[in-house]
Protein backbone atom coordinates (compact mmCIF):
# COMPACT_ATOMS: atom_id res chain seq x y z
CA UNK A 1 0.00 0.00 0.00
CA UNK A 2 1.71 3.46 -0.89
CA UNK A 3 2.00 6.15 1.75
CA UNK A 4 -1.12 8.23 0.08
CA UNK A 5 -3.64 5.06 0.93
CA UNK A 6 -2.00 4.58 3.94
CA UNK A 7 -2.78 8.30 5.26
CA UNK A 8 -6.37 8.40 3.07
CA UNK A 9 -7.05 4.98 5.53
CA UNK A 10 -6.48 7.31 8.58
CA UNK A 11 -9.52 8.74 10.67
CA UNK A 12 -9.18 11.17 13.23
CA UNK A 13 -12.43 11.35 15.89
CA UNK A 14 -13.09 13.76 19.04
CA UNK A 15 -15.79 11.69 20.78
CA UNK A 16 -16.60 13.93 23.90
CA UNK A 17 -17.20 10.76 25.85
CA UNK A 18 -15.32 7.05 26.53
CA UNK A 19 -19.04 5.46 27.28
CA UNK A 20 -18.71 3.80 23.04
CA UNK A 21 -15.38 3.35 23.11
CA UNK A 22 -14.64 -0.36 24.12
CA UNK A 23 -12.18 -0.73 27.09
CA UNK A 24 -10.36 -3.53 25.41
CA UNK A 25 -9.64 -1.11 22.33
CA UNK A 26 -8.54 1.70 24.58
CA UNK A 27 -6.69 -0.56 27.13
CA UNK A 28 -4.74 -2.35 23.99
CA UNK A 29 -2.43 1.40 23.75
CA UNK A 30 -1.54 1.72 27.42
CA UNK A 31 1.20 -0.59 26.52
CA UNK A 32 3.04 0.49 29.72
CA UNK A 33 0.44 0.16 31.92
CA UNK A 34 0.04 3.33 33.25
CA UNK A 35 -3.04 3.19 35.77
CA UNK A 36 -4.41 6.40 35.29
CA UNK A 37 -4.79 6.07 31.82
CA UNK A 38 -6.69 2.76 31.93
CA UNK A 39 -10.06 3.12 30.33
CA UNK A 40 -11.21 2.51 33.60
CA UNK A 41 -9.56 4.88 35.78
CA UNK A 42 -10.58 7.51 32.85
CA UNK A 43 -14.30 5.68 32.50
CA UNK A 44 -14.93 6.16 36.22
CA UNK A 45 -14.13 10.06 36.41
CA UNK A 46 -16.49 10.40 33.64
CA UNK A 47 -19.73 8.02 35.27
CA UNK A 48 -19.30 9.34 38.96
CA UNK A 49 -19.42 12.89 38.64
CA UNK A 50 -16.16 14.41 38.64
CA UNK A 51 -15.99 16.23 35.58
CA UNK A 52 -18.14 18.87 33.80
CA UNK A 53 -19.69 22.32 35.02
CA UNK A 54 -18.29 21.11 38.81
CA UNK A 55 -14.60 20.78 38.25
CA UNK A 56 -13.95 22.12 35.12
CA UNK A 57 -12.94 19.06 32.91
CA UNK A 58 -15.07 18.36 29.72
CA UNK A 59 -13.23 15.62 27.92
CA UNK A 60 -12.24 15.40 24.36
CA UNK A 61 -11.00 12.25 23.54
CA UNK A 62 -8.81 11.92 19.84
CA UNK A 63 -8.96 8.56 18.27
CA UNK A 64 -7.04 7.56 15.41
CA UNK A 65 -8.84 5.01 13.54
CA UNK A 66 -7.83 2.53 10.38
CA UNK A 67 -10.73 2.01 8.46
CA UNK A 68 -8.85 -0.71 6.23
CA UNK A 69 -8.66 -2.78 9.06
CA UNK A 70 -10.90 -6.40 8.93
CA UNK A 71 -13.00 -6.88 11.80
CA UNK A 72 -12.48 -9.74 13.49
CA UNK A 73 -14.73 -13.02 13.85
CA UNK A 74 -17.75 -13.01 16.04
CA UNK A 75 -17.51 -8.77 16.35
CA UNK A 76 -20.40 -7.14 16.42
CA UNK A 77 -21.44 -4.78 13.37
CA UNK A 78 -20.83 -1.73 14.46
CA UNK A 79 -19.22 1.35 12.63
CA UNK A 80 -15.89 1.01 15.15
CA UNK A 81 -15.93 -2.73 14.70
CA UNK A 82 -15.11 -2.68 11.50
CA UNK A 83 -12.22 -0.74 12.24
CA UNK A 84 -8.84 -0.50 14.07
CA UNK A 85 -7.92 1.76 17.10
CA UNK A 86 -4.38 2.34 16.34
CA UNK A 87 -4.09 5.70 19.13
CA UNK A 88 -5.54 7.93 21.48
CA UNK A 89 -4.90 11.13 23.26
CA UNK A 90 -6.92 11.99 26.67
CA UNK A 91 -7.83 15.75 26.14
CA UNK A 92 -9.64 17.99 28.20
CA UNK A 93 -11.14 21.72 27.38
CA UNK A 94 -10.43 23.42 30.78
CA UNK A 95 -12.62 26.63 32.12
CA UNK A 96 -9.52 26.70 35.00
CA UNK A 97 -6.00 25.98 35.87
CA UNK A 98 -7.47 23.31 38.93
CA UNK A 99 -6.11 20.08 39.09
CA UNK A 100 -3.08 20.45 36.92
CA UNK A 101 -0.37 20.63 38.31
CA UNK A 102 1.41 23.00 35.92
CA UNK A 103 0.83 25.97 37.32
CA UNK A 104 -0.18 28.93 34.24
CA UNK A 105 -1.85 31.05 36.79
CA UNK A 106 -0.24 34.03 35.70
CA UNK A 107 -0.36 33.14 32.15
CA UNK A 108 -4.10 33.59 32.86
CA UNK A 109 -3.55 36.68 34.55
CA UNK A 110 -1.93 38.45 31.64
CA UNK A 111 -3.91 37.48 29.62
CA UNK A 112 -6.62 39.16 31.31
CA UNK A 113 -4.63 42.60 31.67
CA UNK A 114 -4.28 42.28 27.99
CA UNK A 115 -8.04 41.91 27.20
CA UNK A 116 -8.10 38.58 26.27
CA UNK A 117 -9.38 35.33 26.70
CA UNK A 118 -7.07 32.27 28.37
CA UNK A 119 -10.03 30.18 28.66
CA UNK A 120 -11.26 27.97 27.80
CA UNK A 121 -7.87 25.80 26.98
CA UNK A 122 -6.99 22.29 25.61
CA UNK A 123 -5.18 20.17 28.34
CA UNK A 124 -3.49 16.73 27.01
CA UNK A 125 -3.73 15.33 30.84
CA UNK A 126 -5.47 12.86 33.69
CA UNK A 127 -7.42 15.08 35.43
CA UNK A 128 -6.16 15.45 39.17
CA UNK A 129 -3.17 13.66 38.42
CA UNK A 130 0.33 15.00 38.68
CA UNK A 131 2.12 11.38 37.35
CA UNK A 132 4.06 11.11 34.34
CA UNK A 133 2.87 8.76 31.34
CA UNK A 134 2.09 8.38 28.08
CA UNK A 135 -0.57 11.30 26.38
CA UNK A 136 -0.13 9.75 23.00
CA UNK A 137 -1.29 6.10 23.40
CA UNK A 138 -0.35 4.34 20.14
CA UNK A 139 -0.93 0.54 19.02
CA UNK A 140 3.01 -1.32 19.59
CA UNK A 141 2.34 -2.05 15.74
CA UNK A 142 2.25 1.28 14.70
CA UNK A 143 5.57 3.79 14.65
CA UNK A 144 5.00 6.03 17.41
CA UNK A 145 7.77 9.24 15.67
CA UNK A 146 5.05 9.75 13.24
CA UNK A 147 2.05 9.31 14.57
CA UNK A 148 3.10 11.24 17.65
CA UNK A 149 4.09 14.51 14.80
CA UNK A 150 0.45 14.02 13.24
CA UNK A 151 -1.70 13.90 16.26
CA UNK A 152 0.51 16.84 17.98
CA UNK A 153 0.15 19.30 14.88
CA UNK A 154 -3.90 18.02 14.40
CA UNK A 155 -4.83 18.41 17.52
CA UNK A 156 -3.52 21.82 17.40
CA UNK A 157 -5.47 22.94 14.36
CA UNK A 158 -8.13 21.69 16.72
CA UNK A 159 -7.62 24.29 19.04
CA UNK A 160 -7.33 27.03 16.26
CA UNK A 161 -10.58 26.13 14.70
CA UNK A 162 -12.45 26.01 18.20
CA UNK A 163 -10.74 28.97 19.32
CA UNK A 164 -9.22 27.74 22.28
CA UNK A 165 -6.37 30.07 23.66
CA UNK A 166 -3.54 27.45 23.65
CA UNK A 167 -3.09 23.71 24.34
CA UNK A 168 -0.76 21.76 27.28
CA UNK A 169 0.67 18.21 27.51
CA UNK A 170 1.07 17.75 30.80
CA UNK A 171 3.33 15.33 32.45
CA UNK A 172 4.23 13.81 29.21
CA UNK A 173 6.89 11.23 28.75
CA UNK A 174 10.51 13.17 27.61
CA UNK A 175 10.33 11.31 24.55
CA UNK A 176 7.20 12.52 23.58
CA UNK A 177 7.89 16.08 25.00
CA UNK A 178 11.29 16.24 22.83
CA UNK A 179 9.24 15.71 19.52
CA UNK A 180 6.45 17.87 20.63
CA UNK A 181 9.07 20.60 20.56
CA UNK A 182 10.93 19.82 17.95
CA UNK A 183 10.52 22.32 14.91
CA UNK A 184 10.69 20.11 11.96
CA UNK A 185 7.92 17.78 10.13
CA UNK A 186 8.51 13.96 10.58
CA UNK A 187 7.14 13.47 7.26
CA UNK A 188 9.75 14.72 4.54
CA UNK A 189 8.32 13.06 1.51
CA UNK A 190 6.03 15.39 0.03
CA UNK A 191 3.48 12.67 -1.89
CA UNK A 192 3.01 11.22 1.90
CA UNK A 193 2.72 15.22 3.20
CA UNK A 194 0.11 15.97 0.99
CA UNK A 195 -1.99 12.90 1.85
CA UNK A 196 -2.85 14.69 4.97
CA UNK A 197 -4.98 17.42 4.51
CA UNK A 198 -7.17 19.24 7.07
CA UNK A 199 -10.76 18.79 7.06
CA UNK A 200 -13.02 20.84 8.11
CA UNK A 201 -13.44 19.84 12.26
CA UNK A 202 -17.20 19.15 13.02
CA UNK A 203 -18.35 20.73 16.53
CA UNK A 204 -20.51 17.57 17.14
CA UNK A 205 -19.86 14.92 19.61
CA UNK A 206 -18.14 12.88 16.77
CA UNK A 207 -16.31 15.46 15.09
CA UNK A 208 -14.42 13.68 12.12
CA UNK A 209 -11.29 15.10 11.17
CA UNK A 210 -8.41 14.04 8.84
CA UNK A 211 -4.87 14.92 9.42
CA UNK A 212 -2.44 17.42 8.33
CA UNK A 213 1.11 17.15 9.66
CA UNK A 214 3.25 20.51 10.34
CA UNK A 215 6.00 22.11 12.83
CA UNK A 216 4.83 21.39 16.29
CA UNK A 217 5.31 25.07 17.77
CA UNK A 218 4.97 23.59 21.48
CA UNK A 219 7.32 25.26 24.30
CA UNK A 220 8.79 22.57 26.59
CA UNK A 221 8.68 23.50 30.62
CA UNK A 222 9.95 21.40 33.35
CA UNK A 223 9.88 21.10 37.11
CA UNK A 224 10.96 18.48 39.73
CA UNK A 225 9.43 15.75 41.23
CA UNK A 226 10.45 13.30 43.83
CA UNK A 227 11.06 9.74 43.22
CA UNK A 228 11.85 6.88 44.89
CA UNK A 229 13.94 3.95 42.75
CA UNK A 230 14.15 0.44 43.81
CA UNK A 231 18.33 -0.11 42.98
CA UNK A 232 18.01 -4.10 44.03
CA UNK A 233 17.25 -3.18 47.57
CA UNK A 234 15.75 -7.00 49.24
CA UNK A 235 13.93 -5.62 51.61
CA UNK A 236 12.95 -2.47 53.76
CA UNK A 237 16.52 -3.05 56.07
CA UNK A 238 18.40 -3.33 52.67
CA UNK A 239 16.96 -0.11 51.54
CA UNK A 240 18.60 1.59 55.01
CA UNK A 241 21.44 -0.05 55.13
CA UNK A 242 22.24 1.98 52.01
CA UNK A 243 21.66 5.25 53.62
CA UNK A 244 24.01 7.36 56.07
CA UNK A 245 23.73 6.42 59.69
CA UNK A 246 22.36 9.90 60.20
CA UNK A 247 19.76 9.41 58.36
CA UNK A 248 19.25 5.96 58.87
CA UNK A 249 18.58 6.60 62.70
CA UNK A 250 15.66 9.35 61.50
CA UNK A 251 13.61 7.18 59.81
CA UNK A 252 13.56 4.07 62.22
CA UNK A 253 12.66 6.65 64.87
CA UNK A 254 10.02 8.19 62.73
CA UNK A 255 8.80 4.13 62.15
CA UNK A 256 9.09 3.98 65.94
CA UNK A 257 6.70 6.92 66.51
CA UNK A 258 3.88 4.87 64.90
CA UNK A 259 4.67 1.95 66.26
CA UNK A 260 5.24 3.28 70.07
CA UNK A 261 1.69 5.25 69.95
CA UNK A 262 -0.01 1.76 69.61
CA UNK A 263 -1.20 2.52 65.92
CA UNK A 264 -2.03 -0.19 63.76
CA UNK A 265 -1.23 0.13 60.12
CA UNK A 266 -2.46 -1.93 57.46
CA UNK A 267 -2.12 -2.17 53.87
CA UNK A 268 -5.19 -3.49 51.89
CA UNK A 269 -6.22 -3.69 47.67
CA UNK A 270 -9.22 -2.02 47.30
CA UNK A 271 -11.03 -5.18 45.94
CA UNK A 272 -10.96 -6.14 49.30
CA UNK A 273 -12.83 -2.81 50.78
CA UNK A 274 -16.25 -2.77 52.16
CA UNK A 275 -18.69 0.02 51.33
CA UNK A 276 -18.30 1.10 54.17
CA UNK A 277 -14.50 1.04 54.37
CA UNK A 278 -15.14 3.41 51.08
CA UNK A 279 -16.82 5.85 52.55
CA UNK A 280 -14.23 5.95 55.54
CA UNK A 281 -11.71 6.07 52.43
CA UNK A 282 -13.73 9.16 51.36
CA UNK A 283 -14.37 11.35 54.03
CA UNK A 284 -10.93 11.27 55.22
CA UNK A 285 -9.66 12.16 51.66
CA UNK A 286 -12.53 15.01 51.98
CA UNK A 287 -10.92 16.13 55.61
CA UNK A 288 -7.72 17.47 53.56
CA UNK A 289 -9.41 19.18 51.08
CA UNK A 290 -11.57 20.69 54.13
CA UNK A 291 -8.65 21.83 55.36
CA UNK A 292 -6.10 23.04 53.29
CA UNK A 293 -7.70 23.30 49.26
CA UNK A 294 -11.16 23.80 49.21
CA UNK A 295 -13.93 21.36 47.82
CA UNK A 296 -12.94 17.99 46.96
CA UNK A 297 -12.77 16.97 43.30
CA UNK A 298 -13.45 12.81 43.78
CA UNK A 299 -16.42 11.58 44.80
CA UNK A 300 -17.49 8.48 46.62
CA UNK A 301 -18.94 6.88 43.75
CA UNK A 302 -15.26 7.09 41.97
CA UNK A 303 -13.82 5.36 44.94
CA UNK A 304 -16.29 2.50 44.85
CA UNK A 305 -15.95 2.27 41.02
CA UNK A 306 -12.22 2.07 41.59
CA UNK A 307 -12.99 -0.80 43.86
CA UNK A 308 -14.81 -2.60 41.57
CA UNK A 309 -13.20 -1.76 38.48
CA UNK A 310 -9.26 -1.57 39.20
CA UNK A 311 -9.09 -3.00 42.50
CA UNK A 312 -6.21 -5.05 41.89
CA UNK A 313 -4.31 -1.83 41.27
CA UNK A 314 -5.60 0.41 43.64
CA UNK A 315 -3.74 0.15 47.43
CA UNK A 316 -5.27 1.44 50.71
CA UNK A 317 -2.99 1.76 53.59
CA UNK A 318 -5.38 2.36 57.11
CA UNK A 319 -4.01 3.47 60.06
CA UNK A 320 -6.20 2.26 63.63
CA UNK A 321 -6.02 3.95 66.89
CA UNK A 322 -7.01 1.54 69.28
CA UNK A 323 -7.59 3.93 71.82
CA UNK A 324 -9.72 6.26 69.54
CA UNK A 325 -13.66 6.62 70.28
CA UNK A 326 -14.18 4.61 67.28
CA UNK A 327 -11.56 2.07 66.79
CA UNK A 328 -13.19 0.27 64.27
CA UNK A 329 -13.10 3.33 61.68
CA UNK A 330 -9.28 4.30 60.77
CA UNK A 331 -8.14 7.95 61.51
CA UNK A 332 -5.91 8.36 58.54
CA UNK A 333 -5.37 6.48 55.15
CA UNK A 334 -3.19 6.63 52.06
CA UNK A 335 -4.33 6.05 48.49
CA UNK A 336 -2.30 5.09 45.96
CA UNK A 337 -2.49 3.12 42.29
CA UNK A 338 0.16 0.71 40.80
CA UNK A 339 0.83 -0.48 37.15
CA UNK A 340 3.56 -0.78 35.12
CA UNK A 341 5.93 -1.57 37.92
CA UNK A 342 5.68 1.69 39.07
CA UNK A 343 3.68 2.65 42.50
CA UNK A 344 1.71 6.00 42.60
CA UNK A 345 0.96 7.47 46.14
CA UNK A 346 -1.78 10.09 44.96
CA UNK A 347 -4.06 11.10 48.39
CA UNK A 348 -4.07 11.03 52.33
CA UNK A 349 -6.20 11.78 54.67
CA UNK A 350 -6.74 12.02 58.51
CA UNK A 351 -8.85 12.85 61.90
CA UNK A 352 -6.12 12.56 64.65
CA UNK A 353 -3.33 14.00 63.68
CA UNK A 354 -0.30 11.44 65.24
CA UNK A 355 3.69 12.10 65.19
CA UNK A 356 5.33 11.23 61.55
CA UNK A 357 1.95 9.02 60.74
CA UNK A 358 2.30 10.60 57.15
CA UNK A 359 5.81 9.36 56.60
CA UNK A 360 4.56 6.23 57.45
CA UNK A 361 1.34 5.74 55.33
CA UNK A 362 2.27 7.52 52.30
CA UNK A 363 5.61 6.78 51.96
CA UNK A 364 7.83 3.60 54.43
CA UNK A 365 4.59 1.87 53.48
CA UNK A 366 4.91 2.72 49.75
CA UNK A 367 8.23 1.91 49.61
CA UNK A 368 7.81 -1.72 51.17
CA UNK A 369 4.72 -2.52 48.86
CA UNK A 370 6.86 -1.62 45.88
CA UNK A 371 10.03 -3.95 47.44
CA UNK A 372 7.23 -6.79 48.35
CA UNK A 373 5.56 -6.63 44.26
CA UNK A 374 9.18 -6.14 42.95
CA UNK A 375 8.03 -2.51 41.69
CA UNK A 376 11.06 -0.22 40.26
CA UNK A 377 9.67 3.03 40.89
CA UNK A 378 7.57 5.05 43.17
CA UNK A 379 6.39 8.22 42.56
CA UNK A 380 4.27 9.70 45.72
CA UNK A 381 2.79 12.77 44.55
CA UNK A 382 3.93 16.50 43.67
CA UNK A 383 6.47 18.82 45.99
CA UNK A 384 7.37 18.47 48.64
CA UNK A 385 11.25 18.69 49.39
CA UNK A 386 10.75 16.78 52.48
CA UNK A 387 11.01 13.89 50.69
CA UNK A 388 14.31 14.01 49.88
CA UNK A 389 15.71 12.86 52.89
CA UNK A 390 13.72 9.68 53.42
CA UNK A 391 15.11 8.14 49.81
CA UNK A 392 12.89 9.95 47.19
CA UNK A 393 15.12 11.33 44.76
CA UNK A 394 14.74 15.11 42.70
CA UNK A 395 13.47 13.96 39.25
CA UNK A 396 13.04 16.04 36.03
CA UNK A 397 9.19 16.60 35.24
CA UNK A 398 8.71 17.73 31.87
CA UNK A 399 5.42 19.53 29.78
CA UNK A 400 4.60 21.02 26.58
CA UNK A 401 2.63 24.07 25.35
CA UNK A 402 1.16 25.96 22.51
CA UNK A 403 -0.28 29.14 22.59
CA UNK A 404 -2.20 30.48 19.73
CA UNK A 405 -0.80 34.01 20.40
CA UNK A 406 2.34 34.70 18.90
CA UNK A 407 3.46 37.58 21.35
CA UNK A 408 2.56 35.80 24.76
CA UNK A 409 4.14 32.69 23.28
CA UNK A 410 7.49 34.67 22.56
CA UNK A 411 6.91 36.01 25.90
CA UNK A 412 6.35 32.69 27.84
CA UNK A 413 9.25 31.33 25.45
CA UNK A 414 11.45 33.27 27.39
CA UNK A 415 10.64 33.02 30.82
CA UNK A 416 10.38 29.34 30.55
CA UNK A 417 14.30 29.31 29.18
CA UNK A 418 15.28 31.49 32.59
CA UNK A 419 12.95 29.25 34.38
CA UNK A 420 14.38 25.45 33.27
CA UNK A 421 17.70 26.70 33.97
CA UNK A 422 16.94 27.75 37.46
CA UNK A 423 15.14 24.09 38.05
CA UNK A 424 18.28 22.30 36.52
CA UNK A 425 20.13 23.81 38.62
CA UNK A 426 18.17 23.51 41.90
CA UNK A 427 17.40 19.64 41.15
CA UNK A 428 20.53 18.96 40.78
CA UNK A 429 21.50 20.64 43.74
CA UNK A 430 19.01 18.87 46.04
CA UNK A 431 20.37 15.66 44.94
CA UNK A 432 22.90 17.00 48.12
CA UNK A 433 20.26 16.41 50.54
CA UNK A 434 19.74 12.48 49.29
CA UNK A 435 20.07 10.05 52.79
CA UNK A 436 22.42 7.93 51.14
CA UNK A 437 25.81 6.96 51.32
CA UNK A 438 28.69 8.48 49.05
CA UNK A 439 29.35 5.17 47.04
CA UNK A 440 26.10 4.74 46.31
CA UNK A 441 25.89 5.08 42.30
CA UNK A 442 22.64 7.15 41.46
CA UNK A 443 23.22 6.55 37.74
CA UNK A 444 22.94 3.10 37.85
Amino acid sequence: MSNADTASALQLEVRHSLSDVTEQSWNALNVLQNPFLRHEFLAALEQTGCLGQTTGWFPRYFLLWNNNHSAAPGAEKDDDAERELIAAVPCFVKTNSYGEFVFDFAWAESYQQHGLSYYPKLVAAVPFTPATGQRILISPEHPRKPIISMLATSIRHYCREQDYSSLHWLFPTQEECDQLCEQAPAFKNKSQADALKEDEINEADEATVLIEHSASDHLQRINCQYHWRNRGYTSFNDFLQQCTAKRRKTIKRERRYVSDAKLRVERRLGASLSDQEWQWVHELYCATYDRKWGSPSLTLDFFRQMGKTMGEATLIVFAYDSTDETPDAPIACSIMFSGGGCLYGRYWGCRVQHNSLHFEACYYQGIEYCLEQGFETFEPGAQGEHKITRGFEPTITYSAHYLAEPAFRDAVNRFLQDESRYIRQRCEGLTNLLPFKADLDLNK
